[in-house]
């Protein structure tokens, strides 16, 4: 999805500017496409508004955006500004780092503090791309592929 968005808008005055339903087209397999374009576009028009038309550097500024909040904050920081606020928890990361012992669960901001202790800080930002690449494609959510895991031997959960 972020490639097809990539190639057709540029700036934040791109993105405001698309066309709602344009705008849900290219995002539509992600679920909630109307919401996360309604966000999208809201969230370009503040930047130019408020912010110059730049993206901003803090989690409290990027917070303040529509529709923004902790996750897709931390993945602006650490993947446009190198400097994230910590790691980025969606559903592969929670469930493969409570497989590994990583952490007892919860909500994901207490995943993120979980994870923010014992990992490393320069590896914040990539620790999720590795867990969600390892989550789509070995450690399925209904049919992880065990035989195939590198990671069986730390796991607490195994199939």
């Amino acid at each position: 999805v972020t490639r097809d968005l990539f190639e057709r808008y540029e700036t934040a005055a791109d993105y405001a500017a698309a066309p709602q339903e344009e705008m849900e087209q290219v995002i539509r397999s992600t679920g909630f496409f109307r919401n996360k374009a309604k966000n999208i576009r809201n969230a370009c028009e503040a930047i130019i508004r408020d912010h110059k038309g730049k993206v901003p550097r803090s989690m409290a500024e990027l917070r303040e955006l529509g529709g923004v909040g902790r996750k897709t904050a931390n993945v602006v920081l650490g993947n446009m500004w190198n400097t994230p606020d910590g790691v980025v928890v969606d559903t592969h990361v929670s469930r493969i780092s409570q497989k590994l012992g990583l952490t007892g669960g919860g909500s994901a901001e207490k995943i993120e503090k979980d994870l923010n202790l014992i990992v490393p800080r320069e590896q914040w930002t990539m620790l999720p791309h590795w867990l969600i690449f390892h989550g789509r494609r070995v450690c399925k959510a209904r049919k992880p592929q065990c035989e195939d895991c590198v990671l069986y031997e730390f796991c607490y959960v195994r199939a």
